[in-house]
């Protein structure tokens, strides 16, 4: 029998989990507290009503489905390596603040990090494991 996988959920693939063929996902699943945060402010970065709805149905829903990671002082040492790799890598590390902040979660409790936008985490390859869904 093969081995269960194990993975942290970027928020894209939070947002789009309805979405998402759930073949492609882990066994077992977390999300970062970053993810949480960027889910808490989304209702409140929509003047649709229908939206600000969905949005907030969205973080009720992973908020009651997991307990997030903390990014803890592990998480925090790298992402200094994390930061250093993005800019070797000719990116930005400003604009992706909060993706920078999951990579970190994700290599420091050592689980490769599911997302549905690989190209915010180009050149974090030694760090963190990035699966595309």
């Amino acid at each position: 029998m093969p081995e269960a996988t194990l993975g942290l959920l970027d928020t894209s693939v939070i947002v789009d989990h309805d979405r998402v063929d759930p073949a492609l996902l882990p066994d077992e699943s977390a999300i970062s507290a970053v993810t949480l945060a960027e889910l808490a402010a989304g209702p409140h970065a929509t003047g649709d009503e229908q939206e600000k709805a969905r949005r907030q149905d969205r973080l009720q829903w992973a908020a009651a489905t997991w307990e997030p990671l903390p990014f803890d002082s592990q998480a925090a040492r790298l992402y200094g390596r994390v930061f250093a790799a993005t800019r070797a890598a000719g990116r930005s590390s400003r604009t992706r603040l909060a993706d920078l902040l999951i990579a970190s979660t994700a290599a420091a409790n050592g689980l490769p990090l599911y997302t549905r936008n690989p190209a915010d985490f180009v050149g974090l390859d030694e760090i963190v494991t990035v699966i595309a869904v």
